[in-house]
């Protein structure tokens, strides 16, 4: 009975990583090969395989607003958010409080600037 290549990977695709190890060890010493240049070859392949999901989601957070800038930043978050006077006036009051949630990093950097200029201390999570 002869085993195929691919049948040896969907094999292998089932193990544990610590059965992976020891099929690796038994057959470093049976043929007497190193495993290094192929881990290192599989070092990038790994990676590619599980990236590292970039976010793509950011919050906006007001976290202080100076008493002498209180109004220009009440008009920044009217403009940025389409409250209305009072509900913006409550969510400058209330720092630290999300000003936007669920943007893009462009329009999170831009709400960032626009805060800043006014003179919050603002906070992109």
């Amino acid at each position: 009975m002869s085993i195929s290549i691919d049948q040896i990977i969907e094999r292998i695709d089932t193990m544990t990583i610590m059965e992976v190890n020891e099929l690796v060890k038994k057959i470093e010493d049976k043929y007497g090969v190193s495993a290094a240049p192929v881990a290192a070859a599989a070092g990038p392949a790994a990676a590619g395989a599980a990236p590292v999901e970039e976010k793509t989601e950011f919050t906006v957070i007001l976290k202080d607003v100076p008493a002498d800038k209180k109004i220009a930043i009440i008009k920044e978050v009217r403009a940025i958010t389409s409250l209305g006077l009072k509900e913006a006036k409550d969510l400058v009051e209330a720092a630290p409080k999300e000003v936007v949630k669920d943007v893009a990093k462009d329009e999170a950097d831009k709400v960032k600037k626009q805060l800043e200029a006014a003179g919050a201390t603002v906070e992109v999570q």
